[in-house]
Order: C-alpha cells, then sequence, then structure tokens
C-alpha cells in the first residue's frame, strides 16, 4: 500500500473503502473540503449513511476498512453518541499523514438520515464518564488550537486550550502563548499508553 500523500485522494479512498465494505450503505464528503473552501488546516468530513440492520457490524468494521486505504493510528468516539442506536461520531487519525488529516466521519442507519440532530442532547445515547478517554479529548482540542491560531482565529484559539484544560480537571488556562500553552496542556495528562495499548474506540 503506498503512502497517501495528497488529501483529496485519501478523502476519495475512504469514501470508496466504505460503501466496499458495506454494499447499500453511501459514503460523501462534507463540509469545507466538499464546498470548496477548505484551507492547509481542513480536515476530512464524511457523512456514511448504511442500512439500519447493518449499523453494527459496519461501527465493528470501520478501522479494518479504512486501514486498507491508509493505516489507522486512533479511533475515538463522540462521547455525545457513544450509546446512540443510529448514530455515532468517529474522530479517525491516519499514521503517516498530517495530524490536521483528522477524519471526522458521521455514521447514520439511514432510518435517521435526514434527522439532522439525531440522538443530539440525548443523555441516554452519551457515553458514561469510564467510556472516553478526557486526555485525549484534551489533546484533540490542543490539536485544533494550532490550527485555529494558523488561522489567526485567537479567540477560538483560547477556547479550545481552556476547554482541554477543564477537560482534564486543570485550573490552567490560555495565556496567549501560544506554544507555551499547547506544551502544558500536553504536559497536563497522563503518560501515553505503553508499547501495544490501544486508543481505538475512545474519544
Amino acid at each position: 500500500m503506498a503512502k497517501v500523500t495528497d488529501r483529496a485522494v485519501l478523502a476519495d479512498g475512504v469514501r470508496v473503502a466504505l460503501e466496499r465494505c458495506c454494499p447499500g450503505s453511501h459514503a460523501e464528503l462534507v463540509g469545507s473540503l466538499a464546498s470548496g473552501v477548505a484551507d492547509l488546516f481542513s480536515d476530512i468530513d464524511v457523512a456514511w449513511v448504511v442500512p439500519d440492520a447493518r449499523f453494527p457490524e459496519c461501527l465493528a468494521g470501520v478501522a479494518q476498512a479504512l486501514g486498507e486505504v491508509q493505516p489507522v493510528d486512533s479511533v475515538r468516539t463522540d462521547p455525545d453518541f457513544y450509546r446512540s442506536d443510529r448514530r455515532r461520531m468517529l474522530f479517525v487519525r491516519f499514521a503517516g499523514v498530517p495530524l490536521f488529516w483528522r477524519l471526522d466521519l458521521d455514521v447514520r442507519a439511514a432510518s435517521v438520515a435526514h434527522v439532522l440532530h439525531y440522538d443530539a442532547g440525548n443523555p441516554a445515547a452519551r457515553a458514561r464518564d469510564d467510556e472516553w478517554s478526557r486526555p485525549a479529548s484534551a489533546l484533540a482540542n490542543a490539536v485544533g488550537a494550532v490550527k485555529a491560531v494558523a488561522r489567526q482565529r485567537h479567540d477560538e484559539a483560547r477556547g479550545l486550550l481552556d476547554r482541554g484544560f477543564a477537560r482534564i480537571e486543570d485550573e490552567d488556562r490560555a495565556t496567549g502563548a501560544w506554544a507555551n500553552d499547547v506544551v502544558r496542556l500536553a504536559h497536563g495528562g497522563p503518560r501515553p499508553p505503553g508499547p501495544g495499548a490501544s486508543t481505538m474506540g475512545r474519544a
């Protein structure tokens, strides 16, 4: 498998791989890449609609399917939809590509494909505290803050960092010295898992 060095090629490969692993499903590029307003820091947004009966099967096989396009480093599940019966939001990082090329994959059963806010704010759909990783989520905020600073969106960067600190119950907050802020947030959580540990399925 050749290393993917073009974001558009990676995005198209993702779409094709998802549809191949689940006949009858439909994967569509959405967000800034689809609308033509993406910049160097834009991630990849894909909406994947699958048959209701195959929803659990598709979730179980998504990492393997995507790994045929590019090796998968981690898959996190948005805790807001962790227990939803017909929706998941997955955050996928691929190995060997820029951190900014995260895949945000909105997986929906066909019956709720057009229900825009399905399970949003539903307490029964949300993960328990022991079912998602606060440090991993905080580090995702740190990456988002780097993107925001690069785009000169300093208020957005400050908000991302402050929420990251709060997520790991750290009383520290952003100061506007961005590189130092990101380093402090990265050092605020526990050390990374050892060899052989996995972040698959954690958020």
